[in-house]
Parts: C-alpha cells; sequence; structure tokens
C-alpha cells in the first residue's frame, strides 16, 4: 500500500536526521516545510519535499491535504489509562474545600481506584481501558505509555500489566508499559513500608518479568507516599529485570528525588510542579527527560512546572496527559499542548517538540515517532483547513483535526 498525501500547507516537525531530543532554545525551533508532499509506503515515511518535486507515479490512494497542516502523532509519555469505574465524588469534594490529601486519608484517591481494580475482572478492566484508547487516538495521539499502580496486590497488578499488554497486542498505537505497583500504600502496610517494598520486589517483580509485561518501572517519590531511600530500592531492584526508571517526583515537595532518578539514569522525571535550582543543575548533561503535565496542574489548581526557567536553563522537556480518573480524567494532547502555550507561556513551537519528538524521547521510542524522518512510523495529524498551526493551541477548545493516521492507515 503506497499513499501520497499533497498540498499540505504545513508540514511540521521535518527532521532529516533522526534527531532523538531536542533541549533549550533548540526547542524554540520547529522545522517545517510549506507547499509539501509525503509519502507512505508499508506504514512508514518513505519520502517527503515540496510539491514542485512530487513524485510523479501511481498510488494506492491520494490525500489531497490543501489548507491543512500536517504534523507527527502526539506522543503521550504519561497515562494511568488501564482503571476502572470513576472517581467523580473526589471531583465534587475538591469543589466542595478538600484537599488531595485529604480526600487520600478518606479511603479516597489511588486507594479508590485499587479497591475498583481489585473488584473488577480483566475482560471488564480491558472494555472499559480500551474506550480510552480509542478516545485518544482519535484526539491525534499515536503512542502512548500507561502504567498500572491501581493494583497495589500481586493479583491486581499482574491484572492491569496483562490489560495493558491485550490492547498493544489489539491496537496499531505503539504503547509503553510501566509497572507502578509503588503508587501508594496499600491500607494493610500503611505502618509497615518495608513490608510492602518487599511485596513488590520479591513477588510483583518476578511475576512481571515472567510474562514480560512491562518496559519501564515507576514509584511516586513525594512526601507522604514513597521516600528517595524506597524509590532507590525500587529502581535498583527494577534495573535488575531490565526495566528503566520513569518517576513520579516533585508533584508538591523537592526532596531530592531529582538527584535520585538521574543517579539512577531515569529515562523520565515527570511532574515537577516544584523545582529548585539544584534540581535544575543536576539535571543538566543527564540522559533524564523532564515531562510536565499541565492538565493535571488544571484540574487540581497546583503550581504549573516552570517551563520557561527550565528551558532557558538549557533542559528539554516533554508533555503528557497523566490520563488517570482521578487528578486528570482526560487523554487529550491537544488540550495539553494549549495549555502549556497559555498557562506556562510555552510557545507554539516549544509545545509541539514537547509532545512530539521529546515526548516519544521519554517513553523511549524517539528513534521511530516522533517526526517526519524518512523510515519512521508513518503516524501523523491531518488537520481541517487551518490559518496556521498556531491556531491548534489558539483555539483551545476546538477540535482542528480532521484525519489521524497510525502505521500508515486512516483510523
Amino acid at each position: 500500500m503506497k499513499t501520497l498525501i499533497i498540498n499540505i500547507k504545513e508540514l511540521l516537525q521535518v527532521r532529516e536526521e533522526n534527531v532523538l531530543k531536542v533541549s533549550g532554545q533548540e526547542m524554540k525551533i520547529l522545522p517545517k516545510l510549506e507547499n509539501a508532499y509525503l509519502v507512505i509506503e508499508n506504514n512508514l515515511i518513505q519520502d517527503f519535499g515540496l510539491m514542485d518535486k512530487c513524485p510523479n507515479e501511481n498510488f494506492d490512494k491520494v490525500i489531497n491535504a490543501s489548507g491543512r497542516v500536517v504534523l507527527p502523532t502526539w506522543c503521550d509519555s504519561h497515562t494511568h489509562i488501564v482503571y476502572s469505574g470513576n472517581r467523580v465524588q473526589e471531583f465534587v469534594d475538591r469543589i466542595n474545600g478538600l484537599s488531595y490529601e485529604e480526600i487520600a486519608n478518606r479511603g479516597g484517591g489511588i486507594l479508590n481506584s485499587a479497591k475498583r481494580v481489585n473488584e473488577a475482572s480483566e475482560d471488564i478492566i480491558y472494555d472499559e481501558s480500551k474506550a480510552r484508547l480509542e478516545e485518544i487516538m482519535k484526539q491525534g495521539t499515536g503512542a502512548v505509555e500507561i502504567k498500572s499502580g491501581y493494583g497495589l496486590t500481586v493479583e491486581g497488578e499482574l491484572k492491569m500489566l496483562r490489560v495493558i499488554k491485550r490492547l498493544a497486542q489489539n491496537y496499531p498505537i505503539k504503547i509503553k508499559s510501566t509497572f507502578l505497583g509503588a503508587h501508594a500504600f496499600p491500607t494493610e502496610f500503611k505502618e509497615n513500608h518495608s513490608a510492602y517494598i518487599d511485596l513488590i520486589i520479591n513477588e510483583m517483580l518476578p511475576k512481571i518479568a515472567e510474562e514480560n509485561l512491562a518496559d519501564y518501572i515507576d514509584a511516586f517519590l513525594e512526601t507522604g507516599y514513597f521516600s528517595v531511600e524506597e524509590t532507590e530500592k525500587i529502581m535498583i531492584a527494577g534495573k535488575k529485570y531490565g526495566l528503566t526508571p520513569k518517576i513520579h517526583v516533585n508533584q508538591f515537595t523537592a526532596i531530592e528525588g531529582i538527584k535520585a532518578c538521574v543517579k539512577h539514569e531515569a529515562l523520565s522525571v515527570d511532574h515537577l510542579e516544584i523545582v529548585t535550582d539544584e534540581d535544575i543543575e543536576v539535571l543538566k548533561n543527564s540522559k533524564t527527560m523532564p515531562v510536565a503535565l499541565p492538565s493535571c496542574s488544571y484540574f487540581i489548581s497546583i503550581p504549573y512546572t516552570p517551563a520557561r526557567k527550565m528551558i532557558e536553563a538549557g533542559l528539554p522537556l516533554a508533555l503528557a496527559t497523566d490520563y488517570n480518573p482521578g487528578t486528570t480524567p482526560s487523554g487529550n494532547m491537544n488540550f495539553v499542548v494549549a495549555t502549556a502555550c497559555i498557562k506556562m507561556k510555552m510557545t507554539p513551537e516549544e509545545a509541539v517538540n514537547a509532545a512530539t519528538i521529546n515526548g516519544a524521547y521519554a517513553m523511549g521510542i524517539s528513534e521511530t515517532h516522533g517526526s517526519i524522518t524518512k523510515g519512521k512510523s508513518a503516524n501523523l495529524i491531518i488537520t481541517k483547513p487551518i490559518v496556521s498551526y498556531y491556531q491548534l493551541p489558539y483555539e483551545f477548545g476546538s477540535n482542528l483535526i480532521e484525519n489521524v493516521i497510525i502505521e500508515g492507515k486512516i483510523i
């Protein structure tokens, strides 16, 4: 199957060389071609260029993108979309003045979702989760990382990871799986942290490795959750099974967690609503990608990641949704990009780079995803007719996507 897209108004994120990530001042540059074509063959980007060089041959399908912008699909490197039920009541509780901590202390939050996951069958969780996956694909996401973390028991965590594996087998979207057994301490381990960490290391991890259920390992490194020392134990154990760390850190407090993550070569550090000067220095010259989750800040009214400070210090930055039932019940990357521009003062160029190539890096797939590069996966967004790609964050409440192509096929 060979497809030709012609008359593309703007072809964004065009990179002849396979760049893995962009940092600092580079994030302000979004390479593009105007009045362009693109060729897809065998699910890959085979060729692209200006219309005056457009190949004159027979194609199985020709798409006229006149007046439209074409860009890589979003790479959402941080989600929790495998869960059961919802936490609508907690939404109302927060409106009525309860804090995140108060809701958690009443049995809400992560433990609420864990109860539902452990009560639901794998098939029920799969059916609920696939509906969310299909929705984000239609919204332009072509690669996604999905975490466990609402099981908090051996069987619950395995059940979630098996659902993620089934989704990866049944859908064309690229899916990376992260084991997040260290999301919260179950009630029975609240006063015995070491026993739960032993359960993660000695029972959960060997079974996950045996079934090849995860690519990465995560922990909620935060005051009141997992300490730096506890998280380090989990990172070390995960690496023994080939699981690279991707860690929740600095959502509410800065407790030198980022230093520990860089020390253990974490692929990404995610949230970062609170970032110190020392954290920025630690991240410089590391291979760790900082990931901001602006729709979480929007939904629960906490500070936004200080993107300007970080980018101006020379750091890279990725954007992701944090799609989860409690603090970000949305997987819409278009809204994330818009919110980054509106609330974090990122330029549209920086936000698109953060949501494509840097998002791909944060899930270990920037060799194959995240840019318009020959040989990469043909994962593309085709917008409706628009004046400029600036319109995407500007019209933050509108759906400006006309077609989404994943693995070379319109979905």
